[in-house]
């Protein structure tokens, strides 16, 4: 039990904590005003660890990848675990729609959702400010997390090109990354007080409306995607490490998932992910080139969600939804949309405004599309942010890589 208890701890503690917040926000709604403050301090320690946290562990994995052959290797694998997944998920949700078909209430009450966007933007425009900034400050704002990435990762590349001479600056990364660690577990801690007060709000916010005119839609979309997080995972972690894959999977992902049902956001859960995929054995130079990558790139989630989107406009717009050349668009979408939904709590509608452009739905929709999005967040971002750990498990698989078992294997990776 000692042993238990050791182990187990902090998911007791935030076992424990997000039960008192679930309570409070269903039975003392008018507590929750005052709580609140206490999880957004929580999540915006997160936030602002997370930013540093990228810069070292990218660039430092990066750099030290022992050959450029690996590290194109690993991308190459990256890349087509990333697409090959995104689009299992949005095929399997069109087979479910098909089979269990639902039909979506249109809530003339609903309250719109203001698109913000330049009229005058072209797609090229949206990408450009996308993937890049035109000041380097700007690159520390989660906002543009994405084109932090991408300089994190071309300084890794940087660093690599200067042999010798970058060695004292590759030391540094090295460092930072360990640092950056302890930082991360310290601010943990403080976890279970955190998203307890983060999870009361989401319970209050969105518990009753859960139950309104979305209720078929939402119920799919809750029930197919918990059955896809438990199988659809499990195979992929099977695949990975066979059953111990399954079994450190699970073991190790309780904490992410609380973390991102708590807080709704992918980026705050990403230091939960990197501790636990190290505790899975996944070797640290694949863990920490995929999971930050994915965490903006790879959304099974997204793509769920994306395919029910879709399916709603148009059982509300009573336009044939079966009809082949919509599904292969439809499986087009949810691709591109699984890339760019952000990594933050309730982030922008560049995917919606990519559905609605493309299939031209008229605004009569758009509402159910907006409301919809909002609603499977919670579900959404586990699903968005704990695959990532599986997506690093099938690139070490297929990569030809090596999952460690033990502490002593586990150390010699970091040090590659």
């Amino acid at each position: 039990m000692k042993t238990i208890l050791k182990n187990y701890s902090s998911i007791i503690l935030l076992l424990i904590g997000i039960t008192i917040g679930s309570l409070i926000g269903l039975f003392l709604p008018n507590v929750v005003e005052y709580i609140k403050p206490i999880g957004d301090i929580f999540l915006n320690l997160l936030f602002v660890a997370v930013i540093p946290l990228l810069f070292f562990a990218i660039s430092s994995a990066i750099a030290n990848i022992e050959s450029n052959g690996k590290l194109g290797k690993i991308l190459g694998v990256m890349t087509s675990v990333f697409v090959v997944t995104i689009a299992i998920a949005a095929v399997l949700t069109i087979v479910g729609l098909w089979a269990f078909p639902v039909t979506a209430i249109k809530d003339a009450s609903a309250i719109s959702e203001t698109i913000s966007t330049n009229p005058e933007d072209s797609w090229g425009d949206k990408i450009v400010r996308f993937v890049s900034v035109g000041e380097f400050v700007n690159l520390l704002s989660r906002q543009n997390i994405l084109a932090f990435v991408i300089f994190s990762f071309l300084i890794g590349i940087s660093v690599r090109k200067s042999g010798e001479v970058g060695k004292p600056f590759l030391n540094f990364l090295l460092a930072g990354n360990e640092v950056m660690q302890n930082l991360l577990t310290i601010i943990m801690k403080l976890g279970p007080i955190g998203l307890g007060a983060y999870f009361a709000y989401q319970v209050q916010t969105l518990g009753p409306e859960l139950f309104g005119f979305y209720a078929k839609p939402l119920a799919f979309y809750y029930i197919f995607g918990t059955v896809f997080f438990f199988v659809i995972y499990s195979l992929y972690s099977f695949i990975g490490n066979g059953k111990s894959g399954i079994k450190n999977y699970w073991r190790f992902n309780i904490t992410p998932s609380l973390t991102a049902v708590s807080t709704c956001s992918s980026l705050a859960t990403l230091p939960a992910n990197l501790l636990a995929a190290k505790k899975m054995g996944i070797p640290n130079y694949i863990a920490s080139v995929v999971i930050p990558l994915g965490n903006t790139l790879y959304k099974n989630g997204s793509s769920i969600s994306s395919i029910l989107k879709i399916y709603v406009a148009f059982a509300i717009l009573d336009w044939n939804f079966f009809e082949p050349t919509t599904l292969i668009t439809a499986v087009g979408i949810t691709l591109l949309v699984s890339m760019v939904a952000g990594g933050i709590p309730n982030g922008g509608f560049i995917g919606e405004m990519l559905m609605i452009s493309i299939y031209g739905i008229p605004n009569e929709a758009v509402p159910a599309i907006m409301i919809i999005g909002a609603l499977v967040d919670p579900l959404a971002t586990i699903l968005n942010a704990t695959g990532d750990t599986v997506a690093a498990m099938l690139v070490t698989k297929f990569s030809g890589e090596k999952i460690f078992s033990n502490e002593t294997e586990l150390e010699t990776s970091t040090e590659m």
